[in-house]
């Protein structure tokens, strides 16, 4: 999967999901704070991504990202390989 489809599939979900306007998310956007993300609802964004692509995001590693940009990274890195 190149990164121009993660983009816009990780874009399309979380703008359904959390009802926010996909033209927000900006590679330097925080992720957090656009999505205006809680606790709860966090967990709710790694469980949608963990099952969309089949990838662990450690809690070490969700420290990490921080916005989109770093998302797109995480996702592309991580895509495929078994965790």
């Amino acid at each position: 999967m190149v990164r121009e489809d993660i983009i816009k599939q990780v874009n399309a979900i979380l703008a359904e999901e959390f009802e926010v306007d996909p033209t927000l998310f900006t590679p330097d956007a925080n992720v957090k704070d656009t999505l205006s993300l809680d606790s709860l609802s966090l967990v709710d964004l790694v469980a949608i991504i963990q099952q969309t692509y089949k990838i662990k995001i450690p809690a070490t590693d969700l420290r990490e990202i921080q916005t989109f940009d770093n998302l797109y990274d995480y996702i592309e890195s991580h895509f495929g390989q078994n965790g």
